[in-house]
């Protein structure tokens, strides 16, 4: 099957893009903080020092219900990138691209159906810039097709005069990692004063991790607030649209991995140039699988039919949801199966394998000091009552909570009688939403990476075909391979700006093209290239 890649406006809006249709356009900034929950001065955090992100707030709408579809990153930044559930696509395993599991390559890329696109392929194509400093994590590999610029320098400042931008701009200072590192860092915020959660052990070691978390967030709104300055002194603060959220929840224990609201639950602002709403809180249901098609919606590009999220702004804006959903599987060496439904009260998650103990030792986790410290008291029997929950050493098959009375989620109703039809009607949701996405949970992950990637080898994009018609003017790029994405250039040299091909290109009177395919998960083509003067 032959493709040309999206079908959409023409590719050529990237390099004229002067039509009244693209101009009036909005930029859109999306600012993304790794593993951060509601830890924020404008969340009402009293030790947050958080006052660049305040002010966004207090300028924009805050969401009070955003969460990511799981509570670690790759399966997270699949969701965000193609407004599809990890679960249906086979992206759901942490990660793909690390750790060595018999009877699995290392690394793979998932093949994710030909119809799944990044959304900033549809931004590109409509004639946005879209840039993405730096994190990728999509589980499909790095298709050179989703962005124009992605690295370290990625800017909206590299685009050409007056073209609308898309930027992703990430910010790692909070991820769990820089908790730890170094050991001997000595954390400004007071340890005393923060509330630790019922189901952490109340010691010196615990409270420092939380400082020091703490800490990295203050860093993070300075970056923050030097980011959105570059925005005014650029004179674009008057016509960007300004996105702030956490990937996923903060990375301590029982939170990042954990689909409990400390591992999924994320801040979201969300700020228009207008002031429209300004101050704005919003407790809509809303899920990272939606965050793609909204930003399609605001910059008037039709989402796709097969997208599973759903704009919750712009012209394109669905009714609210009644429910969000998450998932867990393997996190690194670990194998799970964990799925929740969860509406603006009640959270069901239901334990797939319940057998395993929530404490399965993962290497990387098991570097964080709280999780040292938990160990250790668990060991010396010096736990007690919800700080016991996590070493268990069996899962309940089902778990329920009122989320708005026990927000920590440490008091399980599934048993209790007077919640009953609460349970049998969260329970049938859940099933109902694993059906109507085909949740591939089930599949065995050797099973479903050998349809991936027959005999454990990873498949090649097909080289496309260029064709030339000298009496149109025009040149065509084709691709044998289904669901190719197509880029091309008339650029010589090693690292040239790609272009999206979406449709037939005029020529100039001296040309020299050159291709590339990529259909997600596979390998990028060969490069195809060909010359020609018109007559």
């Amino acid at each position: 099957m032959q493709t040309t890649g999206l079908v959409a406006a023409s590719t050529l809006l990237a390099l004229n893009y002067k039509c009244s249709s693209t101009k009036s356009r909005p930029n859109i900034l999306w600012i993304t903080a790794e593993d951060i929950s509601h830890d924020l001065g404008c969340y009402g955090d009293p030790v947050a020092q958080t006052p660049n992100i305040d002010k966004l707030a207090s300028k924009g709408v805050r969401y009070t219900n955003a969460y990511s579809v799981s509570g670690v990153c790759a399966p997270s930044r699949s969701a965000l990138i193609s407004g599809m559930y990890p679960v249906s696509i086979g992206t759901h395993h942490m990660r793909t691209k690390t750790h060595d599991f018999p009877g699995l390559p290392k690394p793979y890329h998932a093949v994710v159906p030909p119809y799944v696109k990044g959304y900033p392929e549809y931004l590109r194509a409509a004639g946005y810039y879209c840039t993405n400093r730096k994190k990728t994590d999509y589980q499909i590999g790095n298709p050179i097709s989703i962005w124009d610029e992605c690295s370290n320098k990625a800017h909206w400042r590299n685009r050409a005069p007056g073209q609308p931008f898309f930027a992703v701009i990430n910010f790692n200072i909070t991820h769990e990692s820089k908790i730890r590192t170094p050991l001997n860092k000595k954390a400004i915020t007071d340890p005393s004063k923060i509330k630790i959660p019922p189901y952490y052990p109340d010691t010196p070691i615990v409270r420092n991790d939380w400082a020091r978390y703490y800490d990295n967030i203050a860093t993070m709104d300075t970056q923050v607030g030097e980011l959105l300055k570059q925005l005014e002194d650029d004179g674009l603060a008057e016509n960007t649209i300004v996105f702030f959220y956490g990937d996923h929840g903060r990375g301590l224990p029982r939170a990042k991995r954990w689909i409990y609201d400390s591992g999924i639950k994320v801040p979201l602002i969300i700020c228009f140039p207008d002031m429209r709403n300004a101050g704005v809180v919003n407790d809509n249901l809303v899920s990272f699988v939606d965050f793609g098609p909204t930003v399609l919606s605001i910059a008037g590009v039709k989402v796709p039919e097969h997208i599973q999220g759903q704009p919750f702004l712009g012209s394109q804006k669905k009714a609210p949801r009644k429910y969000i959903y998450a998932a867990r599987d393997r996190m690194d060496e670990r194998y799970d199966m964990i799925r929740a439904v969860r509406d603006k009260k009640f959270k069901y998650i239901r334990n797939f394998q319940p057998e395993k103990p929530y404490a399965q030792e993962i290497p990387y986790m098991e570097k964080m000091p709280t999780m040292q410290e938990m160990r250790r008291l668990h060991k010396e029997g010096k736990l007690h009552g919800s700080e016991k929950l996590y070493f268990r050493e069996t899962k309940p098959v089902e778990e329920l909570y009122d989320c708005l009375i026990d927000p920590h989620e440490v008091s399980n109703l599934a048993e209790n009688p007077k919640y009953k039809d609460k349970l049998e009607r969260m329970r049938v949701e859940l099933k109902k939403w694993m059906d109507d996405i085909n949740d591939m949970g089930f599949i065995p992950e050797t099973e479903m990476v050998e349809k991936m990637w027959p005999g454990g080898k990873q498949p090649v994009t097909a080289k496309p075909n260029i064709e030339i018609d000298g009496k149109k003017k025009i040149f065509k790029i084709s691709c044998d391979t289904e669901g190719a994405s197509i880029v091309y250039t008339t650029e010589d040299g090693e690292n040239p700006h790609w272009l999206l091909y979406s449709e037939p290109v005029k020529l100039k009177n001296k040309y020299s093209i050159r291709a590339k395919a990529i259909r997600y998960g596979y390998k990028h083509s060969e490069e195809a290239a060909t010359n020609f003067i018109l007559g």
